[in-house]
């Protein structure tokens, strides 16, 4: 038998290494409080010990590097479990959901991210592979929105038992506790309306007018489900479930605007 299939794969073996080697220098360059500013090609290359010809071979480009980097991230952070956010058929456990996912995959790596998100703002190449992510949640955040189809417009009632306070627990599988009540201190107490009348227990009629801005609506949820929200909400302990608790009492105001 030829020994050729033996060597390409050993060829292919520390193709994959070398790749993993860059991918785990760049984290460690984003991790460090004093030299994640001096991000570059040429710094990744020097902490990965390879040369800057290298990354490029992986890579192709400073943005292909930042886009494995965000897969890495994203892999890491388990934002594959998105298919069960779309394959419930209950729109606002959907929404609830999509909340968890997110607020688990932002805590999975928050000073690598922090730094990739405070990069974006002054390096392109980092900045467009940002916003393309952000925008898939908008997209993604967009059709479970319309999922919502006639609740949303004038007056719709909200389903009770949905994992709103007073009405339910959230189910299993959407990153907290089975069973696990929303109301309480952190979240509204069963009954409390929120601002403009958005009563929150199951069944309670949501205020409208003739229609729903669902740009608006989108808007606000992007913002609720943003890195930035996570971070300033998770404080030093990172809790993700006092996250999730914190933003889903916030889920009909966001669906009753108008």
């Amino acid at each position: 038998m030829s020994p050729r299939p033996y060597r390409m794969g050993q060829r292919q073996a520390i193709v994959d290494e070398t790749r993993e080697r860059i991918l785990a220098a760049a984290r460690a360059l984003l991790a460090d409080p004093s030299g994640y500013k001096s991000f570059t090609v040429d710094a990744v290359a020097q902490a990965a010990d390879v040369a800057r010809p290298t990354v490029y071979y992986q890579f192709g480009s400073k943005r292909g590097l930042i886009e494995a980097l965000c897969d890495d991230l994203a892999a890491a952070g388990r934002i594959d479990d998105m298919a069960t956010v779309f394959s419930e058929p209950e729109p606002l456990v959907s929404l609830e959901r999509l909340v968890a996912v997110f607020a688990r995959f932002w805590a999975s790596d928050r000073p690598v991210t922090r730094r990739l998100r405070a990069l974006a703002a002054l390096d392109p190449d980092i900045g467009q592979v940002i916003s393309a992510r952000d925008e898939r949640r908008r997209e993604a955040l967009g059709v479970l929105v319309g999922r919502f189809g006639a609740a949303l417009p004038g007056s719709a009632a909200l389903p009770g038992g949905a994992g709103l306070p007073g009405s339910g627990a959230l189910p299993g599988g959407a990153g907290l506790p089975e069973g696990t009540a929303l109301s309480g201190p952190v979240g509204q107490p069963g009954g409390t309306a929120l601002p403009g009348g958005t009563a929150l227990p199951g069944g309670t009629e949501l205020p409208g007018g003739t229609g729903r801005d669902t740009a608006a609506v989108v808007d606000v949820l992007q913002a609720l489900t943003s890195f930035e929200t996570f971070d300033v909400i998770a404080g030093a302990e990172g809790d993700v479930d006092y996250v999730v608790r914190a933003i889903l009492p916030l889920l009909p105001a966001a669906l009753a605007l108008t």
